[in-house]
């Protein structure tokens, strides 16, 4: 390896170790590995479908305008802030094909106005059969009837008898580790990343057979979804980084194609596929994510009539009966103001990144209070500045530094307007009623990931993630971007963490120092 790569990879991990939750972003590197589900006797109600693995190989035709190979047609100009990784990204791309077609490009240094060649544009295009609505991805309204721990407990699996230790921060970023069932981990893993609790149950059965073998094969018990091999350096063994690196990809499908711009799929191979025109953002979804450990061949018939789909349907019935769309266009915004006193000044650290995990449709923006941490010689220590509602509602939940204001005062977080605080100590209990301008609790480091003291705020509608920023949404997916006390987020696209707040002639823009007057917010 040169030593050019070698400082790739550092600043790679750099790159991905920025964030504010536990499951940090990852860099994807597909490879044709499945583990097939051994499929165990289930009640006659329950009976799953024959898995994917036991279905003849279909060919795919890639002979009519599947890329393969480099072949330039496009391009990127470069601008401030932007890296490979980043660009990748921003086009669906593996950082191998980018390269392929830029031999010789230093991965090390790129400069503003520099031409980056983008691959040919695929014209063949997904299976267009439905998997999966979006009402089914979304742990948003009616997620909250399925009782995961009675469901697992009825069934033989191994998801029965396992349990996993899970890390929760505490306001000092101190980890606290806690054991947790395997249910507990499944109901965990769908609150923090808004994912139905049925597809977390429906892909360990898919790729382990949790739910129905009670003594899967030994390397399954401590990778059932994505394999050491595969997980390219990264710390995933154990139920709950496992789920947390599913429910984050899913995410990133989900929200990558409503809310920035995706539009296909590309495999190690190099084949590079367009979504489908009539699919839907759950189908996109389990697309992309069965995408990430299958070559092209095997992944069509997993998203084949008799792949995940059949399994899903074997344990919780048709999944588009009763479907209903999560959230209209255009959705407008209730009024909300900035989360902290007036006559204090704050810090705009953060420009829109994920809700929780950065695949959930960079929902979220940061600040930091103006404590002097200098003295205490911790960068996490629970703020003397009190955070404050944004508007009136009721607390749907507080716990383990997450902090749920419920702007419809049903209190239930899975429907209508939720505001997500995260990193917050000395919270207010679950079920108080709060009016606008009133104290909830104090910026510290709990919950989620964090170095240092700050807030984390975030959207979601019927328990979907709002993006901050919708400039890059598809034209039936259109949200106002996130407002508070009349400033605006605007994002730069394809940068996560990066953007500004904008309110008439004035802007700020996102930046860690405290020593630039340009993320100094008040009002």
């Amino acid at each position: 390896m040169s030593h050019s790569w070698i400082r790739w990879s550092i600043l790679l991990w750099t790159l991905l170790l920025a964030g504010c939750v536990r499951d940090q972003p990852q860099v994807i590197v597909v490879t044709a590995t499945f583990l097939p589900a051994t499929q165990a006797a289930l009640a006659p109600s329950t009976q799953v479908a024959p898995f994917a693995s036991m279905v003849p190989l279909a060919t795919l035709s890639l002979s009519n305008g599947a890329d393969a190979g480099p072949v330039m047609a496009a391009e990127h100009i470069v601008q401030p802030g932007d890296t490979l990784f980043g660009i990748a990204q921003k086009y669906g791309l593996t950082l191998a094909s980018l390269m392929a077609v830029n031999p010789s490009i230093n991965p090390d240094v790129l400069s503003v106005g520099q031409i980056i060649a983008l691959p040919r544009t695929p014209t063949a295009q997904t299976p267009a059969l439905l998997l999966l609505p979006d009402n089914r991805l979304v742990r948003g309204p009616g997620s909250g009837s399925l009782d995961v721990s009675a469901y697992v407990v009825a069934l033989p699996g191994y998801l029965k008898t396992s349990s996993d230790r899970v890390n929760f921060n505490q306001a000092n970023g101190a980890g606290q580790p806690r054991l947790l069932t395997g249910a507990q981990v499944v109901d965990e893993v769908a609150l923090e990343y808004s994912v139905d609790p049925r597809l977390l149950l429906a892909v360990l059965e898919y790729r382990a057979g949790w739910l129905t073998n009670p003594n899967p094969l030994e390397a399954l018990k401590t990778y059932p979804l994505i394999s050491q091999e595969q997980s390219v350096g990264f710390d995933r063994a154990g139920l709950y980084k496992q789920l947390s690196w599913a429910a984050n990809e899913l995410n990133r499908g989900y929200y990558g194609w409503k809310s920035r711009g995706a539009s296909l799929i590309e495999f190690k191979d190099g084949t590079r596929l367009q979504y489908a025109p009539t699919l839907n953002a759950g189908t996109v979804a389990l697309q992309y994510w069965l995408s990430l450990t299958q070559d092209a061949i095997n992944w069509q018939n997993q998203v084949g009539e008799g792949g995940f789909v059949a399994v899903y349907r074997g344990l919780f019935g048709d999944p588009f009966a009763g479907a209903f769309e999560l959230v209209p266009n255009n959705l407008t915004q209730p009024l909300l103001t900035l989360p902290f006193a007036s006559g204090e000044v704050w810090y705009y650290t953060g420009g829109p990144h994920g809700g929780w995990g950065s695949g959930s449709a960079w929902a979220g923006i940061d600040f930091a209070p103006p404590d002097d941490f200098s003295a205490s010689g911790s960068f996490c220590t629970t703020s003397q500045y009190a955070v404050r509602a944004v508007a009136p509602g009721i607390v749907a939940r507080s716990a383990d530094g997450a902090f749920i204001l419920d702007l419809d005062g049903d209190g239930d977080e899975t429907t209508g307007w939720t505001i997500l605080y995260l990193h917050m100590d000395q919270r207010l209990p679950t079920g108080t009623r709060v009016n606008t301008g009133d104290v909830v609790g104090r910026a510290a480091c709990a919950g989620g990931f964090s170095t240092a003291t700050h807030l984390h705020m975030a959207r979601r509608y019927n328990g979907e993630w709002i993006p901050a920023d919708c400039a890059t949404c598809r034209p039936d997916s259109q949200r106002q971007a996130f407002t508070l006390g009349g400033w605006v987020v605007e994002g730069i696209i394809g940068q996560e963490y990066q953007g500004f707040l904008k309110q008439g002639t004035t802007t700020l823009q996102a930046e860690q120092s405290r020593l630039l007057p340009i993320n100094h917010i008040s009002w």
